[in-house]
């Protein structure tokens, strides 16, 4: 039975090595794909807000709100944009009626984004809190304490950031 024992303990080491890697792995993919969703979700608003170069830029007053948007004419800011009786945004919090917003119009119809630096952060707001998520996976299924500080207060500074600009 003493020789037994060497192949016994490699055995064990290897099956401890193993399972090791594959929570590292499931947890680092889970991980990274809580980031590449916040990134998506954000991405969808941001690139018309961040890429403002040929679009349409100008302002809108709302006039009118419903249970998800908000409505009012476009005044145009931009060279080559036109005035538009109508154009549709997101009702938020930060949108109310009677306010005007500077905007950017989204190709191909009257729906628009908020712009400077109100629209970036609110658009990077999903990331934020992917950054919040994705920590929690990190600190306790990789067991990375410092990266998952470092990530939520990231997450935290960006929806904090966001909430005071809007």
């Amino acid at each position: 039975m003493i020789p037994a024992m060497p192949s016994a303990v490699i055995s064990h080491r290897g099956t401890v090595t193993a399972l090791r890697f594959g929570r590292l792995a499931a947890m680092g993919t889970v991980a990274v794909l809580i980031l590449v969703a916040g990134v998506w979700a954000s991405w969808g608003t941001a690139q018309y807000v961040m890429l403002t170069k040929g679009r349409e830029r100008g302002t809108v007053e709302v006039t009118r709100c419903g249970a998800d948007t908000c409505a009012g004419p476009y005044t145009p800011l931009s060279p080559g944009s036109r005035a538009r009786a109508s154009v549709v945004i997101e009702r938020s919090v930060a949108v109310r009626k009677g306010q005007t917003y500077t905007v950017v119009v989204k190709p191909g119809g009257g729906d628009v984004v908020r712009s400077g630096p109100a629209g970036v952060l609110y658009s990077w707001a999903p990331l934020g809190g992917a950054l919040l998520l994705a920590s929690v996976v990190v600190a306790g299924g990789l067991g990375r304490v410092r990266a998952a500080w470092v990530m939520a207060g990231s997450g935290i500074a960006l929806l904090t950031a966001a909430f005071v600009v809007i």
